[in-house]
């Protein structure tokens, strides 16, 4: 059997055209792009599709588009394959649709955010605070020596990115740099300056986390479907009250991904796949590791390869998220706070019930859901939840969880209305 993990793409992966292809074939593409529209006040898949690359470059616009684009790519593979990873994992800005398809951010929040942490990002860049360049072709060895050496001259230059052995990024005032990419230039070392970046992942960053913790801070967070490995240690995390915090040291901490790729060799993964438009973090896995099948979602030649890939196991079930299975799902996964076993039997047990019928129908037609089913198993949920007298906090975060990861943020966003929420339905 395959043990998949699913990896999502940062900076420096956008491109005019991104996700095209999926927008023009799947509807589920369409009303992403159209969610993140309605929270970005523009029209981002004209930007992505028809928009120059120098306005599409900028971090305000960038950001999110890369944001968009990945969970497009992830919401198409569970709709159409759904066979589950057992991790996520995203390089740098990555990590942000990792949170947000794990189930840890709501998608509106990630993307208003990421918008407004791109414009603090362009702020940055535009001060010549710093830089940041990739080198290749020098082991990671000699760029932290050097960069030792540098600091003990009283420059300010870091590793910023483990990638691979054979490729790292460095980060900090420009100058040094500059003067770091000569010298690594005279063992071998090719650099390949990030123009118009910011100098992320070093203490450079310190004040711009700092303004991104506030706002993280003032999101909710939902539970995790799959554990994400952290950029900051290559851990697994799955605690929802540990993710504004490790996206505020985010920014002022190398990206380990070279560690990440050898936790998923130890921990038996044979297939990652990554959800974005082109096949960038794929070449790293064949850098870092062997022994594990790397394709890209976003690109149709790989596509069709996962496909054949999982078809050759007929013992993995698809796990294509439906309203009507989330219902039931969270209907078990709630706890009850209510010790009324008359009430509890009359409208938990009756609506769990009901809710079942509708999967049970389905699954004898074949059919998928119709928009009268959904509603009435999220009515039914929702007696199930105030029954349990599980909190509107807490109900709230499930909804949103339940729309996000089905992709029926159009169809059913009335759900999410807070006086809906607040308010009992009695059947």
């Amino acid at each position: 059997m395959e043990k998949m993990a699913f990896l999502f793409p940062g900076q420096g992966s956008h491109f005019v055209g991104m996700s095209k292809g999926l927008y023009d074939q799947y509807t589920i593409v369409k009303q992403t792009f159209e969610e993140a529209n309605d929270v970005l006040g523009y029209d981002l898949a004209r930007l992505c599709f028809e928009g120059s690359l120098a306005e599409l470059s900028k971090a305000k616009n960038a950001q999110p588009a890369i944001l968009v684009s990945s969970v497009a790519s992830f919401r198409v593979y569970m709709q159409e394959i759904g066979i589950v990873p057992q991790f996520l994992a995203g390089h740098s800005l990555g990590e942000y649709a990792a949170f947000t398809c794990a189930g840890a951010i709501r998608f509106s929040d990630a993307v208003k955010l990421l918008h407004e942490r791109g414009k603090m990002t362009d702020e940055v860049a535009s001060s010549d605070v710093g830089a940041m360049s990739i080198i290749d072709g020098v082991e990671r060895k000699l760029v932290v020596d050097e960069c030792k050496a540098m600091e003990q001259e009283g420059r300010q230059v870091w590793v910023s990115c483990y990638n691979t052995p054979n490729q790292t990024a460095i980060s900090g005032e420009s100058d040094a740099v500059m003067e770091l990419e000569d010298r690594l230039a005279n063992h071998g070392g090719l650099a390949t300056p990030l123009l118009a970046s910011a100098p992320f992942h070093c203490s450079f960053m310190q004040p711009l986390a700092d303004q991104l913790l506030d706002k993280l801070s003032g999101l909710e967070y939902g539970f995790f479907k799959y554990p994400v490995i952290t950029n900051r240690n290559a851990e697994p995390m799955a605690h929802s009250e540990k993710v504004a915090q490790n996206l505020a040291l985010h920014l002022t901490s190398p990206v380990q991904w070279e560690r990440t790729m050898q936790y998923f060799k130890h921990k038996g993964v044979t297939l990652t796949v990554e959800m974005g438009p082109k096949n960038v973090l794929t070449n790293m896995v064949k850098a870092n590791v062997d022994g594990i099948e790397a394709l890209c979602y976003g690109t149709k030649e790989d596509r069709k390869k996962i496909e054949q890939i999982l078809a050759a196991y007929p013992g993995l079930r698809k796990h294509i998220p439906t309203i009507i299975t989330r219902s039931l799902a969270v209907a078990v996964a709630t706890l009850n706070q209510n010790w009324d076993n008359e009430e509890y039997q009359e409208k938990v047990v009756k609506s769990y019930r009901k809710i079942q019928e509708i999967q049970d129908r389905l699954e004898e037609t074949g059919e998928k859901p119709s928009l009268e089913q959904m509603r009435t198993a999220l009515d039914l949920l929702k007696i199930i939840l105030d029954t349990k007298k599980v909190s509107v906090e807490e109900q709230t975060r499930w909804f949103h969880q339940i729309i996000d990861e089905t992709g029926m943020y159009y169809e059913l966003n009335d759900y999410l209305a807070p006086s809906r929420l607040a308010e009992k339905i009695s059947r």
